[in-house]
């Protein structure tokens, strides 16, 4: 076949832009051939049980499944009684990108909360965190939070231990959507377990995708009384792989070794440069502050549609100018300063009032 798209283009619209990593790609390759049994009794899913455990800690199990909606959709439904909700923050994936897919597919009441950077705390989650009881209330019983947040910022361990032992307090679990949870662990120079395990977690959902893998993520129990019917509920929400196989090896060659580290460093590189940047470029205003691969700034209008006519990337708040610009494993320097250079011009054109 026929290659269809310029290998060379990079935007800055989403890391799922990028492609597979190489070493994903081989270890895919790797895993093909011959038979296996399906449905997560091969040996690469078993194998994949012993590198979560290294990570996590010996209780921990991971459960493939196809994609982070998936993953975060059956981390929920497996922590909640029927008429469970879930706190989260206003800007929570689950809640603005997901197309209602908690409550339409699990029947999960959300619970938001606004905050100013991404990330709940104990008195914000307060505001959500009553009912108890009522009939008439979804009741509460998982606190939701992101590590990366959807805005960048970063819980430290310390503030995932107070969720926690608030959530706990109240008979409330508490869920990490670890999408860039790699790029989270990157910028804090952490391990896995600092700000999860260790911190009180009791079910992340660990995303490779975003990091470089082809598709598959999984859903990580660390407390193995959170989620006792997990097996059946991933079947019944259809995302039990019959070739798991081939989403175990990819999660393996991300996560055996520091290929998951390697990537999200680049990308975290990647995007510091762009902010610092912008940062130089008067009349772009970075309006968070750049802790992993995501950097946010405002722009006038006019400058954002003459950039997006080479570059896709977000618009995030459209009455305030401000766009989201997300930098992958594969984001070269020369990608960075290249954009840095259109802003410079961009914005050098424009009249001033």
């Amino acid at each position: 076949m026929t290659r269809l798209h310029d290998a060379d283009h990079r935007d800055f619209a989403s890391d799922n832009y990028a492609g597979a990593h190489p070493e994903v790609l081989a270890a895919i390759a790797d895993a093909n051939g011959g038979h296996q049994i399906a449905y997560g009794e091969d040996v690469y899913t078993a194998r994949l049980q012993e590198v979560v455990a290294a990570h996590f800690g010996p209780q921990a199990s991971a459960y493939p499944v196809f994609n982070g909606t998936g993953a975060n959709v059956l981390s929920l439904q497996a922590v909640l009684p029927p008429w469970g909700a879930v706190i989260c923050a206003d800007t929570a994936h689950i809640h603005t990108d997901e197309n209602g897919a908690p409550e339409r597919v699990a029947g999960i009441k959300l619970l938001t909360v606004p905050t100013p950077d991404g990330k709940l705390t104990p008195e914000l989650v307060e505001r959500q965190a009553w009912g108890f009881g009522d009939e008439h209330r979804a009741q509460p019983g998982v606190v939701s939070i992101t590590q990366a947040t959807e805005l960048g910022t970063l819980y430290t361990p310390d503030e995932v231990r107070a969720l926690a032992d608030q959530a706990h307090a109240l008979g409330l679990r508490l869920h990490l959507d670890g999408a860039r949870i790699a790029n989270a662990a990157a910028a804090l120079d952490l391990p896995l377990r600092a700000f999860t395990t260790d911190a009180g977690v009791d079910v992340v959902s660990l995303g490779g995708t975003k990091n470089g893998l082809l598709f598959g993520e999984a859903v990580v129990v660390l407390d193995p009384a959170a989620a006792t019917g997990l097996p059946y509920l991933r079947k019944m929400d259809m995302q039990l792989a019959s070739k798991m196989r081939f989403v175990s090896a990819q999660l393996v060659a991300m996560f055996e070794g520091d290929l998951w580290l390697r990537s999200a460093r680049h990308a975290n590189a990647m995007a510091a440069r762009l902010a610092a940047g912008l940062a130089d470029v008067p009349g772009a205003d970075i309006t968070q502050p750049t802790h992993a691969n995501g950097v946010f700034v405002a722009l006038p209008a006019d400058v954002t549609a003459l950039l997006r006519e080479r570059w896709r990337f977000y618009g995030w708040r459209i009455e305030t100018g401000e766009v989201r610009l997300m930098c992958s494993f594969d984001t070269q320097e020369s990608d960075v300063d290249e954009l840095v250079a259109a802003v410079a011009a961009a914005l050098g054109a424009v009249p001033t009032a």
